[in-house]
């Protein structure tokens, strides 16, 4: 598991594109019959990629949690972006199509994750908190997270966002988790951009093209700066930072966060005419 520390706005702005990159951007999560983690120190988030091929992929203990299990003080939120897979937990197997989301909570002991074919895997994104308090382990398919239309196509941010984890969907601990669609002929995301110093977010990129790439934007909202990923490529952002994007093509994300508090809703928004 690699371990990544935090950096404040001050050192931020003084960093090259290749340190940027280096603190804030997770390459190579999803390699075949791998489990990569890395643990940023942003509100203790581990962020995580299964992609298994012949043989089932057992989450892993890490020396660093000081823990007997990696959710005895966890929680841990998981959705598809491949082919169909599986996902066992203490006993019990939750079948993940694409866009389809399962929550494991604190306690559960045993968790792995298999695909149903290994000419098309399963793409699984981790994303995991510290928690206080057991809820209980649950699947939700993308039809039933509540799809919200946002934007439109004159300003080329149509999409359509899906909330898996939250107040009125899965309950948890502390994490908040869903996805956004891009419509075809739009690329930005995430606008008016924000900031919420209340949570750290972590987004990752997926349906991105292997030629197109996606300009994700960082930073504070006077001091922004650019990092250029490409697909199932993620991003830490700190709570001080904005975090939006436009792509050389329509894509989608996954968004995962967690803080002080789990309201999606709450976001110091930024006038994009005031964005630097």
């Amino acid at each position: 598991m690699e371990i990544r520390f935090s950096h404040s706005p001050e050192e931020t702005l003084r960093m090259s594109t290749q340190e940027l990159r280096r603190h804030f951007l997770v390459q190579h999560l999803m390699q075949d019959d791998v489990v990569r983690l890395v643990y940023a120190h942003d509100d203790r988030l581990i962020i995580g990629g299964a992609r298994p091929l012949t043989n089932p992929l057992h989450l892993p203990n890490h020396p660093e949690l000081k823990a007997d299990y990696f959710l005895e003080r966890r929680e841990l939120g998981v959705i598809n972006v491949g082919g169909r897979g599986t996902v066992h937990a203490d006993g019990q197997t939750f079948e993940l199509e694409k866009l389809d989301a399962v929550y494991l909570g604190k306690g559960t002991r045993e968790v792995s994750f298999a695909a149903v074919s290994p000419h098309d895997p399963p793409v699984f994104f981790l994303l995991s908190a510290p928690a206080h308090a057991s809820y209980p382990n649950q699947v939700m398919k993308k039809q039933d997270a509540a799809p919200m239309q946002a934007g439109d196509d004159k300003n080329a941010n149509k999409r359509t966002i899906y909330k898996y984890i939250h107040l009125d969907g899965i309950r948890s601990c502390q994490l908040v988790m869903g996805l956004t669609m891009l419509e075809p002929g739009s690329v930005w995301n995430s606008v008016p951009p924000h900031t919420h110093t209340r949570r750290t977010e972590v987004y990752f990129y997926f349906d991105v093209p292997a030629a197109q790439r996606v300009f994700h934007f960082m930073g504070q909202p006077q001091e922004t700066r650019h990092l250029v990923m490409a697909n199932h490529e993620a991003v830490i952002s700190p709570p001080w930072s904005v975090h939006f994007g436009c792509g050389t093509s329509h894509y989608g994300f996954i968004w995962g966060m967690a803080g002080e508090n789990q309201v999606y809703n709450d976001m110091d928004v930024v006038e994009v005419k005031s964005v630097l």
